[in-house]
Formats: C-alpha cells, structure tokens, sequence
C-alpha cells in the first residue's frame, strides 16, 4: 500500500485525508441513526398513554427529552402545553415544528460534509490525472527524447489518483444517499408522532 502511496506522488494525499473523515463519518452516522436512538418504536404508545389523563410532571417530560430524538420533538410539544394551558392548535403546532426543526438539524449533521467529499473525490483524482499528465509531457526532451522512468512515474500518478478518486467517491455517495433516505424516513416518523400526540394535548388544554 504505502508503495502506491507513493507511486501516486503528492496529489494523493489529499484523497487520502477525505478518505478518512468520509469513514468517521460513516460510521459516526450508523451508530448516530439508529432506531433506539432516534425513534424507539414504543415510545410514541407510551407517550400516549401518560398524556392520557393529564400532563406527566417536568421530571418526567426532561426524561422524555433525553431519551431519544422523537422524545425531544413530542416533549417540545408537551412542555409548551404545559408553560400556557390555554395555548391553541397553532402554539402547539409551532412548538413541535420548532423542535421538529432542530431535530431535523441532528439528524442530518455531517451529511452535507459527506456529500461534498463524495463531490470532491473524482475532482481530486482530476487533479492527479493532470499532475501526471504534465509530468509525461515534462518527460518529453526535444533533444534526448523521452525519459522512460519519468514517463512511467507520470502514468502511474494519472492512473492511481484516478482510480483512488473514484474508490473514494462511489462509497461516500452510495453511503450519502443511504443516510439521506434513513433521515427522510425518521423526519416523517417525528411528523407522524407529533400530529398524533398534538390532538390527545389540545384535550387537555382548555380552550379560550
């Protein structure tokens, strides 16, 4: 390996870099969205049921905060319940799209930065392509010909940041996409989970 490495000369190194913030994010990603962090299939059930009767205490609605990111958007929406009893459909409805959004906001953190590097990758190995390309005609003597061994070095940079570019390119789109549909997936359980709750709080709310 390091021999390619440096085979491929110094445009690869940035490859290299974006390598490996694409992996940490990858895998920060994983373990970030998952169901029992974001929406615990349970919860929404239970939820329902304590807000049955009446509004659960703030003890209860900080531990609701904290236990996942659906917990977060429907304690948005309780606490406002709580903080003005006589609050209507539209305070509640923007109390959960407040929360809503900075859910929304957790759940897509370093996506943008994994797009740009899946962007950015093929781009690199561009550049390398061109390095090597210059450095073959560099090779090109008027008066003693053309140098083997820099003409051989110049091709294997074009080929190897080619080719690295695009190793690191298709994975970090392929994973890009992949968090981007898990994200679309959860944002439409939080929205689910808040219109559900959002009748059962107007019911013990009183009205003006």
């Amino acid at each position: 390996m390091f021999s390619i490495i440096q085979a491929a000369g110094w445009p690869i190194w940035p490859l290299i870099l974006c390598s490996i913030a694409a992996l940490a994010i990858i895998i920060e990603r994983f373990m970030s969205l998952r169901a029992a962090k974001v929406a615990p299939p349970k919860l929404l059930d239970e939820v329902l049921a304590v807000t049955r009767s009446s509004l659960p205490s703030a003890d209860v609605v900080d531990k609701l905060h904290g236990n996942s990111v659906l917990g977060t958007v429907l304690a948005g929406g309780i606490r406002a319940a709580m903080a003005d009893p006589r609050c209507d459909e539209a305070q509640l409805r923007n109390a959960f799209e407040t929360s809503g959004r900075i859910a929304t906001h957790q759940l897509e953190r370093y996506l943008n930065a994994l797009g740009t590097i899946a962007s950015a990758a093929p781009l690199l190995g561009l550049l390398g392509t061109v390095v090597g390309m210059i450095e073959i005609f560099g090779a090109q003597s008027p008066t003693s010909g053309s140098n083997p061994e820099q003409l051989a070095h110049g091709i294997s940079v074009a080929l190897y940041n080619t080719a690295f570019g695009l190793i690191v390119a298709i994975p970090s789109l392929m994973f890009y996409r992949y968090f981007r549909g898990q994200v679309d997936e959860f944002v439409l359980t939080l929205e689910q989970g808040a219109e559900r709750l959002l009748p059962q709080l107007l019911q013990r709310t009183p009205r003006r």
